[in-house]
């Protein structure tokens, strides 16, 4: 299984970018995906989940109204669009495939990419 994000980057404030996570070798249409992002020395925090089937999404009230979440089940594609950035949106962003399981679940992560939301 690979989980690849990418088009994170620098962006001035008010600025906008479109991360895109593309998933390989699951049955990606089964899958939660959710956006998480860190910044160093706190948690990871969840940013923007979305049904596997695309029909619900959450956001974190920090985020709503100016990210959206959407995914392409042909592409096996999850895509996170910020809009409005701000400084405190800087961090790396992590894509998360979830599969519940009755013997354990299924999680896979990918690298990362870095978000820089200069001021």
């Amino acid at each position: 299984v690979q989980v690849v994000e990418s088009g994170g980057g620098l962006v001035q404030a008010g600025g906008s970018l479109r991360l895109s996570c593309a998933a390989s070798g699951l049955t990606f249409s089964k899958y939660t995906m959710t956006w998480y992002r860190q910044v160093p020395g706190k948690e990871r925090e969840l940013v923007a989940t979305i049904t596997s089937a695309g029909t619900s999404t959450n956001y974190a009230d920090s985020v709503k109204d100016r990210f959206t979440i959407s995914r392409d089940n042909v592409r096996n594609t999850v895509y996170l669009v910020l809009n409005s950035l701000r400084p405190e949106d800087t961090g790396v962003y992590y894509c998360n495939a979830h599969l519940p399981a009755l013997w354990g679940n299924y999680d896979y992560w990918g690298q990362g990419t870095q978000v820089t939301v200069s001021s």
